[in-house]
């Protein structure tokens, strides 16, 4: 998984040196150009992806003033992919996103997708664990899979209840939320929108 830190300083604390070294530094200039401090050589977008892909911690700050710039350069990435290639979000799926932005759900939703696309990277993993060792071309591959139908189904019988779970307890999370606000806030009767006292 992509090890990009957030709400780090370029600058470590004492005692924190030996996690900060592992982070690579990369710097963004205005003419938008990156630098890896590391290499000290100029970097493009697909250097930083391949970063991502090899899970190396890193993080991106603007040259000037070591804002940290991290997020836009991943959704930068992000876009590049969706734009070329075979992209992963459907249109409809890329609208009910932004949908959920200054929603009161943002926030139970950017959680919800967080939280799933880790447990499916967990996944991910056990799967290429299983079939480590193996090298495939696309016919083989296309064999194999069918092939281990059995154990994808058990790993994404697992995945599905995992994210039915995780739903199950942020709706009751927002139920409590609710009910504490009810609380704080009680009907008062004869009020605009609410009935008449009887």
């Amino acid at each position: 998984m992509a090890t990009a830190r957030k709400g780090k300083a370029a600058n470590p604390v004492e005692g924190d040196a030996e996690s900060a070294a592992a982070v690579r530094i990369l710097k963004k200039y205005p003419n938008r150009r990156l630098y890896d401090t590391q290499t000290s050589s100029y970097i493009t977008l697909a250097d930083v992806k391949k970063m991502v892909l090899e899970g190396q911690s890193f993080e991106v700050r603007d040259a000037k003033t070591s804002e940290d710039l991290t997020r836009s350069i991943l959704l930068q990435i992000i876009l590049e992919e969706e734009t070329g290639g075979v992209p992963m979000f459907s249109t409809s799926s890329l609208e009910q996103i932004i949908r959920f932005y200054g929603h009161a759900m943002q926030g139970v939703m950017g959680d919800y997708l967080e939280r799933n696309v880790k447990t499916f990277g967990e996944l991910q993993s056990r799967f290429a664990e299983q079939s480590q060792g193996l090298a495939f071309s696309p016919e083989l591959w296309t064999q194999f899979m069918g092939a281990q139908s059995p154990v994808l189904q058990n790993l994404m019988g697992g995945y599905v209840e995992q994210s039915k779970s995780l739903l199950t307890q942020m709706q009751e999370q927002l139920k409590e939320q609710m009910q504490q606000a009810g609380a704080m806030f009680p009907v008062i009767p004869g009020m605009p929108g609410f009935p008449p006292k009887r």
